[in-house]
């Protein structure tokens, strides 16, 4: 089979389409042809050295995949010729961009019926990080506010519209030019970050929802008793302290394999109450090409491989 790896640290340029050994499916487990595979910026963080997640080279990056069951191993929760999207292994490698993949049957969910696979690729890990920072995480409800950092980006669209599904009052930052997109998704205001300090414009949210590393700055928004979600200083306790310190809550947010709230959201999907926007798509001969465009930090939605 064709797969993308890389066999040093580096630009874009070290993803090279090999031919490697198709894998093959152990017991609980499925073999997917994958038809599309989304890009997301960890993949470029990891490809780099810069978030040394995988270790030393050679290894493939990508863990986003859409595609249909070709092989099932004993005990496995799909059947051949069903389509399945999913989130593979992270945050250990699944060589994502690649013709198959092999991997627990339990980290995949059915794919969207409304949806093709591009689109279904889009969703999984900026999709469950959304997810489970605003609904795990937040326990987001009916009539919360909720302010979003980076609203139009990969996961910051995908958490307006889960939060505009919850019942919330979705507060976005993002640029002027975005802001017909953003309230297309169900944004209720939009903030412009570039002419408007947020900490000024905004009072009084349920939810912070960052994916910005402005975790501190965020506080200044928040009721007493509010929630910081964090994906990018999760990991950070003297934050974690400092806030709770101030009376807030804080949920960290490191995004793991999950079927049950891939299945919810596929639900969401079907019923029209959420899309994933894809931006551009390119082939997996173009990997390199795909990771240029996400590091232009001004994707609207999602870049997509096809396989």
């Amino acid at each position: 089979m064709r797969a993308v790896i890389q066999r040093s640290f580096g630009g874009p340029e070290v993803l090279r389409v090999v031919e490697t050994e198709r894998p093959k499916p152990r017991s609980g487990e499925v073999l997917v042809r994958v038809r599309a595979s989304a890009v997301n910026p960890v993949d470029l963080a990891v490809r780099s050295g810069a978030f040394p997640l995988l270790g030393e080279p050679p290894f493939g990056v990508g863990w986003d995949i859409s595609g249909e069951v070709v092989e099932a191993g004993p005990g496995a929760r799909y059947e051949v010729g069903e389509e399945v999207y999913g989130m593979p292994y992270f945050p250990r490698a699944a060589t994502g961009y690649a013709e198959y993949v092999a991997a627990p049957s339990r980290h995949f969910a059915r794919k969207p019926a409304t949806v093709d696979h591009v689109h279904a690729a889009a969703l999984p890990l900026a999709v469950l990080t959304a997810w489970q920072g605003l609904v795990d995480g937040a326990g987001l409800a009916q009539g919360d506010r909720v302010l979003i950092h980076r609203a139009a980006g990969g996961v910051g669209h995908l958490a307006v519209q889960i939060a505009k599904a919850r019942g919330a009052h979705v507060i976005a930052l993002g640029s002027e030019e975005r802001r017909e997109f953003l309230t297309g998704l169900g944004a209720d205001e939009v903030v412009d970050y570039r002419s408007v300090d947020f900490t000024e414009a905004v009072r009084d949210v349920d939810v912070v929802f960052d994916s910005t590393a402005q975790g501190e700055r965020s506080l200044a928004v928040l009721r007493p008793g509010g929630t910081l979600v964090s994906i990018l200083e999760h990991g950070d306790a003297a934050l974690a302290e400092r806030v709770k310190a101030a009376g807030y809550r804080f949920k960290g947010v490191s995004v793991e394999p999950d079927y049950a709230s891939l299945e919810a959201v596929a639900a969401l999907v079907d019923a029209g109450r959420l899309r994933p926007f894809v931006q551009q798509t390119f082939p997996l001969e173009e990997a390199a090409k795909a990771h240029e465009a996400v590091a232009t930090g001004h994707v609207q939605g999602k870049i997509v491989l096809t396989v």
